[in-house]
């Protein structure tokens, strides 16, 4: 008769825990609840208490995943894609066909779903093609698109920052960075809503994808200075699909988190002393608040998904393969052992991501959102919210951190000159 663990000597006892987070019998984190939503920290401390490094998460019902709490583990296996590839295919068969989180996680020919020689065939194109962006002209491209939408709101003396501002401002933005006609982005964004409001989601995708295709076949016969020119005649000879796909992945990676960081960004700006509290007289610049909005309420709070390859042991843990590991981008920023001292500066967070798929346009949205922010802030520096900062909503969802609504008020302004 085998004597129990319990019975044995501490030292006599395994140390490591067999089996996954996910394999556990308790239940597992809910990550797509509006209760996850509301206060997201208060779920990664509870998590980080009672699991260590890493969590068993549900992100749909049905699909359960571990969440990665721990900066440095978080770091392991970013820079890991032997062992940790971004390749879904092996998992996504398992998943319920109709399950929410299989348009954003499964496999597509492109940078963010692929590894190896694959990945780097893509992520080349992707890179070179925003590598070509001129910045100082983008610059000028946010407040062409800014200063007529502040026109449409200064003087009422109200707006929803999110469907008024920040939402129509980021996609105009990408729209230029593509080279889409008007007409062209009008399809591309009414395809977009649909897609991301699930109610057509498929009638969405079939019309984003007619409209880009359109774009691609323009932009191979007639190149210009564009992100899908460059895309089109990259020595990658990325086929239709294949540009159809990155094109999406372009759309994805800039309107949801472009848009996010710029009202999360207002939010602690009108409502931190150090920023003014109604902005004016603030101690801290717009760069800081940006950084300190990337450290602690990321716009994509989870994400950066990889899928073990085989049974592999990290923090005395043993996580199965082909499972989804997600890193928690927000709780390891806020991780206790890097935490400390004043970070005003500070730019060490995860953010961005890291390693070999690491954000490859940083430095194009951080001009995209600090330019929006800073000609809304020249136009109406007076914003105060309209609404306790309790009764502000956060949209529910695994991946994202995100206000459903921001809206503010401030002293009616004058219209601005467009450029």
């Amino acid at each position: 008769m085998s004597t129990p663990p319990s019975a044995l000597p501490s030292h006599a006892v395994c140390p490591v825990t067999h089996g996954s987070p996910i394999d556990t019998d308790g239940p597992r984190m809910p990550l797509h609840t509006p209760e996850f939503a509301a206060d997201p920290h208060r779920a990664y401390r509870e998590a980080r208490a009672r699991y260590g490094s890493m969590a068993p998460i549900e992100l749909a019902p049905s699909v359960p995943a571990t969440l990665v709490l721990d900066y440095q583990t978080a770091l392991r296996i970013l820079n890991d894609p032997d062992h940790f590839p971004a390749d879904p295919r092996a998992w996504q068969d398992s998943v319920p066909a109709d399950s929410p989180v299989k348009p954003m996680m499964e496999w597509y020919p492109n940078a963010l779903r692929n590894s190896g020689r694959a990945h780097a065939r893509y992520r080349q194109a992707y890179v070179a093609a925003i590598d070509g962006i001129d910045l100082h002209a983008l610059h000028t491209t946010v407040e062409r698109i800014a200063v007529p939408l502040i026109n449409t709101f200064c003087e009422a003396g109200s707006v929803d920052l999110v469907t008024q501002y920040a939402f129509p401002l980021v996609f105009e933005v990408l729209n230029s960075m593509v080279g889409c006609s008007a007409e062209l982005g009008a399809r591309v964004a009414t395809g977009m809503a649909m897609l991301f409001d699930t109610v057509e989601a498929a009638r969405g995708m079939e019309m984003l994808s007619t409209a880009l295709l359109e774009l691609v076949a323009l932009r191979r016969a007639e190149p210009g200075d564009d992100v899908t020119s460059r895309l089109a005649h990259h020595p990658a000879e990325l086929d239709d699909t294949e540009m159809l796909s990155q094109l999406i992945s372009f759309y994805g990676a800039g309107i949801e988190p472009q848009q996010n960081l710029i009202a999360n960004t207002l939010l602690l700006m009108v409502t931190d002393r150090r920023f003014g509290g109604n902005v004016l007289g603030g101690s801290l610049s717009t760069r800081d608040a940006l950084d300190e909005v990337l450290f602690n309420d990321p716009p994509m709070a989870n994400f950066c998904t990889t899928y073990p390859r085989q049974p592999i042991l990290i923090d005395n843990t043993w996580l199965p393969a082909h499972q989804p590991v997600l890193i928690s981008l927000a709780a390891c920023n806020n991780d206790p052992a890097i935490r400390g001292g004043d970070r005003t500066g500070n730019r060490s967070h995860l953010a961005w991501s890291a390693g070999p798929h690491a954000c490859p346009a940083k430095s194009v949205a951080y001009l995209i959102v600090q330019d929006a922010i800073d000609q809304l802030l020249d136009a109406v520096p007076e914003l105060n919210l309209a609404v306790p900062v309790e009764r502000l909503t956060w949209r529910p969802g695994p991946f994202h951190r995100a206000l459903a609504a921001l809206p503010v008020v401030f002293p009616p302004s004058p219209r601005m000159n467009p450029m």
